[in-house]
């Protein structure tokens, strides 16, 4: 019987919106006020299906965790997204919560052991906000 399981990990970090193949006018007009560095309380939710080994789990949630504390937490909190992660440094892709949705996705699904899939990583920003990666085109 196949069933999915979601853990969620926070972390503070700071992005901004800003292109700098750019002006600084264009990134105003395009970003507004988020052209400027400012940070979020991320949240970042996993969600892995598979089916329930004899302890009645989808995967160990010690390897999951451990899988959040490599991929997400220590190289992603307290970053500044746009000077600290290469892939985000040059501008392409901002780190907009569904480009980091994406960026972990990659990371992340190749580590999971046999038989368990990633179906979902989830960022959210605030309370209003997400971004949902569920697999790459």
């Amino acid at each position: 019987m196949a069933a999915s399981l979601t853990r969620t990990v926070g972390f503070h970090a700071l992005h901004h919106l800003y292109r700098p193949d750019w002006s600084e006018t264009r990134n105003r007009e395009m970003f507004g006020p988020l052209a400027s560095p400012h940070g979020h309380d991320y949240q970042c939710a996993v969600t892995v299906t598979g089916p329930l080994d004899e302890t009645g789990m989808v995967v160990d949630l010690t390897l999951l965790d451990g899988l959040l504390n490599e991929e997400v937490v220590r190289p992603l909190s307290g970053k500044h997204l746009n000077r600290d992660v290469p892939a985000f440094a040059g501008g392409r892709p901002l780190p907009t919560c569904e480009a980091l949705a994406a960026y972990l996705f990659a990371r992340m699904a190749s580590r999971l052991p046999r038989g368990v899939e990633l179906e979902r990583v989830r960022i959210t920003e605030d309370a209003t906000l997400y971004g949902d990666c569920t697999g790459l085109a």
